[in-house]
């Protein structure tokens, strides 16, 4: 590593911890309805929204009623987006007159959007026109994370609130976020990625001639606003084909450090809100360092594995290296390796070099890094509500090893708690081990492996692991784009994410309508290293307990057939 590496980790870990704490407590004053410094220029816009959707913004809704509204809203966007994606042959902003999709790759592409999961079995710039980028796909990367951070703030709230019946109103939840949240820093995000180059225009495409004489097509579109929401609301899809390596969409060292950043910039200041809720700052350190400790462990992991040598690659008359192959050659490996695992802890899609090309140690810390959950810090909301999960889970296994009723900020966890928690616990199994084997069990869906052996189940694996934690990254080796996988990897992604949605939300409301008892002495606290340790080893225990059989039949067999 040089020095430009440690600069580039140096200012990753300050652009997003330094804001985090004043990000967080401008989030919760946004949803709580708290007067902020953008209240006198968005807020007229605020209360249009409600007047023409016809919400009453005084009026806060059960955790059924939240739930109900939350899913109608998701199947509406669902619709639009499989619409749009259909007819886009018929549709105005079509400049290269792209025909409609094919409906099991609408069905895979608007499930994915809308899942904020942002899985792609197509090339945008050769299949998605201008109007769908923007009408169906832009929006839904809005709207989709902006449905995360509700789901997060109605949990705040059940566990904060006590006897109470309501959690909040999910229009007037999703409406902040999206106003407040989320478009200020995309439209800053925007303009320096404009800045830097990346196009932002409706013009056609340009064709060019190469000095050899060929003739050459060059995609032009809308781009940097799509770019600047699918990295900070931690959709991930990239407005062209190969994501976040197109010069078009990173243009530059300066952008590739915004963008790297921006992924969990969102998912950290969240961590602080959820403070400011429970009125107990330490709660949030005690989540980042959980959180930090992961993310470090994993990201260690795969830049040590990423600067070795790959001994099937080594001569004695060359000396050993690390390979190169796949990785971001205008960055360097270790701006591709941050990106990797930066990528793979938040729930976002987005690449810039190929996962295909990984070491196999690497390979696996981007599998571990989804098939937990996406919980190192996660998507927009999404992270941070599985954390909880996770956070539950630890308190309940502490409260069984000191023989007490667990309780987690004078809620006390009893059998429909736990009973939701478990349900949690088989979402990723049921997508990943489940639906992975059909796909790897049928022979029709299995000849979509490029690989032999470890490496070609590992792709397969990969796939439905990222559809399932709501990822939308490949190891971009496996041919996805048929039938069986676009509807099954489409099912995995709605498992991924509703399977957790619900449970979530009754969960808040159960932990709503309970008293908050006070904190004693004999409380276990959930604060302290011993918690964070617990915590971590919890995570790693479920995750390890649940895949390590099938990281045996992949990554891990790979790295021993190397001979490291």
């Amino acid at each position: 590593m040089h020095s430009y590496d440690y600069a580039l980790l140096l200012a990753f870990f300050a652009l997003v911890l330094l804001p985090a704490p004043l990000l967080g407590r401008f989030y919760f004053k946004v949803m709580e309805g708290q007067r902020t410094w953008l209240s006198p220029l968005l807020g007229p816009v605020e209360r249009v929204c409600y007047r023409l959707a016809g919400v009453d913004a005084g009026k806060e809704q059960s955790w059924q009623q939240y739930t109900l509204a939350l899913l109608a809203f998701n199947f509406a966007g669902f619709v639009l987006v499989f619409a749009v994606l259909q007819l886009q042959g018929y549709l105005p902003l079509n400049p290269q007159h792209l025909a409609g999709q094919e409906w099991s790759l609408a069905f895979n592409t608007a499930v994915s959007f809308v899942t904020n999961t942002n899985w792609q079995s197509y090339s945008g710039e050769a299949s998605v026109s201008y109007l769908s980028q923007m009408l169906g796909l832009t929006v839904q990367n809005f709207v989709s994370a902006a449905t995360g951070l509700a789901v997060l703030v109605a949990l705040c709230r059940g566990i904060a609130r006590r006897s109470a019946k309501t959690l909040g109103n999910f229009w007037v939840d999703m409406t902040r976020a999206t106003l407040y949240g989320l478009l200020p820093l995309c439209l800053l995000l925007a303009l320096l990625l404009v800045w830097q180059g990346v196009p932002q225009t409706f013009a056609d495409y340009v064709h060019a001639l190469t000095l050899q004489g060929a003739d050459q097509t060059i995609p032009l579109g809308p781009a940097a606003s799509q770019i600047a929401i699918k990295q900070l609301g931690t959709n991930g899809g990239g407005f062209f084909g190969v994501n976040s390596a197109h010069p078009f969409e990173n243009p530059s060292a300066w952008s590739n450090l915004f963008e790297v950043a921006s992924i969990i910039l969102i998912p950290v200041a969240l961590v602080f809100t959820f403070g400011h809720y429970v009125k107990d700052m330490r709660q949030s350190r005690a989540i980042i360092a959980g959180m930090l400790a992961l993310f470090l462990i994993g990201g260690g992991t795969a830049l040590w594995s990423e600067y070795q040598a790959n001994p099937t690659l080594s001569s004695p008359l060359v000396e050993q290296t690390a390979p190169l192959e796949g990785k971001e050659s205008r960055f360097g490996t270790t701006a591709s390796v941050l990106w990797t695992v930066t990528t793979t802890a938040a729930s976002n899609g987005s690449v810039n070099n190929m996962h295909d090309s990984l070491n196999p140690l690497s390979g696996m810390v981007a599998l571990v890094n989804m098939m937990v959950g996406e919980v190192i810090f996660g998507g927009v909301g999404a992270g941070l509500y599985g954390m909880l999960l996770n956070v539950l889970i630890a308190v309940f296994l502490a409260g069984l090893m000191i023989g007490r009723t667990p309780e987690y900020l004078g809620k006390k966890l009893q059998a429909r708690e736990v009973q939701l928690l478990v349900a949690t616990l088989l979402v990723m199994p049921v997508g990943v081990l489940v639906l992975g084997a059909l796909a790897a069990s049928l022979p029709g869906p299995a000849a979509a492996i490029s690989n032999p052996g470890a490496h070609g189940f590992s792709q397969l694996l990969y796939a439905y692991t990222s559809a399932s934690a709501n990822n939308g990254s490949a190891f971009a080796g496996l041919g996805a784009n048929t039938t069986f996988h676009n509807v099954m990897i489409g099912l995995g992604m709605l498992i991924g994410r509703f399977g957790y949605i619900l449970p979530v939300l009754a969960l808040a409301g159960s932990l709503a309508l309970k008293k908050s008892a006070p904190v004693g002495q004999n409380s276990f606290p959930t604060h302290g290293p011993l918690f964070v340790t617990l915590l971590v080893v919890t995570i790693l225990l479920i995750g390890g307990l649940t895949f390590l059989p099938a990281l045996a039949l992949g990554p891990v067999t790979e790295y021993l057939s190397l001979g490291l």
